[in-house]
């Protein structure tokens, strides 16, 4: 739904980022950086309804298990940024609001 974060898993991992334009960050719950990024991607998704905005749960058990054979980690939260199913740009860390809107604007919205 354009406008909210939605949970992307392995089932609908691909058709999620393969639309035109896609974020997903990654995360685990006893991560602290990635539950303060929570409302700046609830934020986001509202400013963006044309960019699909999810969040993939690392720490469920085989919930993700393809997403982590396709992409390594080195730390969480990490953000990846979509266009049609090509990944554009890896952002690790959490990314203030500004940033997020800034590269969103500047790599999804062309």
């Amino acid at each position: 739904m354009p406008g909210t974060v939605e949970d992307v898993s392995d089932q609908n991992y691909a058709q999620f980022t393969g639309a035109p334009a896609a974020l997903v960050a990654y995360g685990l719950a006893t991560c602290e950086p990635c539950n303060q990024y929570d409302p700046i991607l609830e934020e986001t998704a509202a400013k963006f309804p044309q960019v699909k905005i999810g969040k993939a749960k690392m720490h469920i058990p085989g919930r993700c298990r393809e997403i982590k054979k396709m992409h390594t980690f080195e730390t969480y939260p990490t953000t990846h940024f979509f266009s049609n199913g090509k990944l554009l740009l890896t952002r690790e860390g959490k990314v203030e609001a500004a940033e997020l809107s800034a590269l969103i604007s500047d790599h999804l919205l062309k």
